[in-house]
């Protein structure tokens, strides 16, 4: 179960939250007021706008669709449904900030890739830790998390056995994510479009500290 994971996926989801909090409040001061880093409130505005389907509906087809296509490029480059040591995250990382790169470019110049980008770099990160050795972690959004801390509180007023790790795991990507709402923000107000830069270079450090980790790694095995 999770408790026997290493301890940088604390680290690693922590960071991961920050950097989705900070893209999507980017999304939501400059998109439209959309988010990007989910699609439940995409899903709903495309709903309520399919009767007189239009311009704006076609953008909202294309987020989603940018999202998923992000997704599947993690699930083709990753193999299994845990965490370990050793798989492409690096190199996912490194297309995460390639995508962020390049929607700064377009929204910059107001042109709409720029979003669809944005939405296939967070659909890629949702898609890189979806899977904690059994527990589903999703560091894009925060419903699920609050959903299984909730249950895991019920639970222990049951008595049964409550697991500290798991919860101090969900609490990480909670405060991860707002915290990184609070930069997102503030960096928009600043430098508009090109706070995206900010999650761009973390996630080339972020990469570039993982791949150093796994090479640390494996001479200490040989």
């Amino acid at each position: 179960m999770i408790h026997s994971l290493p301890r940088w996926v604390e680290y690693g989801a922590f960071i991961l939250a920050f950097l989705a909090g900070c893209i999507n409040a980017i999304g939501l001061l400059g998109f439209q007021h959309q988010s990007i880093s989910h699609l439940s409130g995409t899903a709903t505005l495309l709903g309520t706008d399919l009767l007189s389907f239009n311009e704006t509906s076609l953008d909202l087809v294309l987020v989603l669709v940018s999202f998923l296509l992000g997704s599947m490029v993690s699930g083709f480059l990753l193999s299994g449904t845990s965490v370990k040591l050793g798989r492409h995250y690096d190199s996912l990382l490194i297309i995460e900030a390639a995508l962020l790169f390049a929607a700064v470019y377009f929204l910059s110049n107001k042109i709409a890739i720029g979003h669809y980008l944005a939405s296939a770099a967070c659909g890629l990160q949702n898609a890189l830790a979806t899977r904690y050795s059994g527990a589903v972690i999703r560091t894009t959004h925060l419903t699920g998390i609050f959903t299984d801390l909730g249950i895991m509180l019920g639970a222990a007023l049951k008595k049964e056995p409550f697991d500290n790790r798991k919860a101090i795991l969900f609490l990480l990507i909670i405060f991860g994510f707002i915290l990184g709402g609070t930069l997102g923000a503030y960096l928009f107000h600043t430098i508009s479009f090109k706070a995206l830069l900010v999650p761009a270079i973390s996630c080339i450090v972020l990469g570039f500290c993982y791949r150093v980790y796994w090479q640390q790694t494996l001479n200490k095995k040989i």
